[in-house]
């Protein structure tokens, strides 16, 4: 899966996504993926390298195993393919926002 692809794909699913009032920001080795769910409607999704209340960090393909449930997310971070700062309740909750 592409950078591209993924963003589409969170894009999507951000529609849906509940107002958490919190942000959330993927760097991720392509580029970055800002996530604002601040906004009733569904999240805001966009390429800004802003501040955020969680910051992970990690690359496409491991958050696409992540996503589809072929990679457990604490082996992940044992492992160090994910690093996360901040808020770790919200990142708890990537997978299913992004599903």
């Amino acid at each position: 899966m592409t950078f591209e692809e993924f963003k589409e794909g969170v894009t999507k699913a951000g529609a849906k996504a509940p107002n958490l009032g919190k942000s959330l920001k993927l760097s991720l080795d392509e580029g970055t993926i800002f996530i604002d769910m601040t906004n009733d409607g569904g999240a805001v999704v966009t390429e800004d390298d802003k501040e955020a209340d969680t910051v992970v960090t990690t690359d496409v393909d491991t958050l696409d195993q992540l996503r589809t449930g072929k990679l457990n997310p604490m082996m992940a971070m044992m492992g160090g393919k994910v690093k996360i700062k901040g808020d770790m309740g919200l990142a708890m909750k990537l997978q299913s926002l992004l599903s």
